[in-house]
């Protein structure tokens, strides 16, 4: 009886031991990150990331082909019409102001290049990634400058621009970026080079301080793309004229 009072008590240790094994596992595959749940998740997730892209890209494509017919509506309107042809003027005017179209004009491009990586932090750190207050820096001096549009790797700065440190990456206008940063200002492009070359400015900080490499270079005509995203106002409204 005693011998068969312990098979019963190992069996029924065995199957407790089995239940908090199999609960274990359970659980851990469910949270970890390695796990067969989180992995089909995170495919899922990619799909349906490259599924939103590229019905953006669908959209943009019949945004362009709306405002290009509606360009030659009011241009039809506005022939002859001295009225319509100073609205037209005005709405023009204030979307180069809000970025919202693609401008072109006189210039500088700014090539902002990291340090040599050394043994220290290795390949893998960016100084001017984890030092991107100087983009911001940056761009108040292209505003000073009188820069009238401006843009960091293709990213038109805007009104409700944010640049911060997100993970491995600065996001601009919620979109990754990544060294090197390419910034394109128009306006004059001698009042600009000088504001920013001026002593103990921000060009010498990048450079004595940071040990990054600045290039910048003028040109008779730079481009600048439009903002790509969609300006979604959820509390400011227009004040009603009374």
């Amino acid at each position: 009886m005693k011998k068969y009072g312990g098979i019963i008590l190992v069996g029924f240790l065995a199957l407790i031991i089995g239940l908090v094994i199999s609960i274990q596992i359970s659980t851990t595959q469910g949270t970890d990150p390695g796990g067969l749940i989180p992995l089909a998740k995170a495919q899922g997730f990619e799909v349906e990331l490259k599924k939103v892209r590229a019905e953006k890209e669908v959209i943009l494509q019949e945004l362009n082909t709306l405002e290009a017919k509606m360009e030659e509506i009011k241009k039809a309107s506005s022939e002859g019409d001295t009225v319509a042809a100073e609205l037209v003027s005005e709405v023009d005017k204030y979307k180069m102001s809000a970025g919202l179209v693609d401008v072109k004009g006189p210039g500088v491009t700014i090539t902002i290049t990291d340090p040599v990586a050394d043994d220290q932090y290795g390949e893998a750190y960016s100084v001017i990634m984890y030092n991107y207050e100087l983009l911001l820096s940056l761009v108040n001096k292209l505003k000073e400058a009188g820069a009238e549009a401006i843009s960091i790797n293709g990213q038109r700065i805007i009104s409700t621009t944010e640049i911060s440190l997100a993970g491995d990456n600065v996001n601009i206008n919620a979109v990754p970026t990544a060294p090197p940063y390419v910034i394109k200002g128009i306006g004059n492009a001698d009042t600009i080079e000088a504001t920013l070359n001026i002593r103990f400015g921000i060009v010498e900080q990048m450079k004595s301080r940071y040990n990054l490499g600045v290039e910048i270079k003028k040109s008779e005509e730079v481009l600048i793309s439009r903002y790509s995203s969609v300006l979604v106002f959820r509390y400011a409204k227009p004040e009603k004229v009374q």
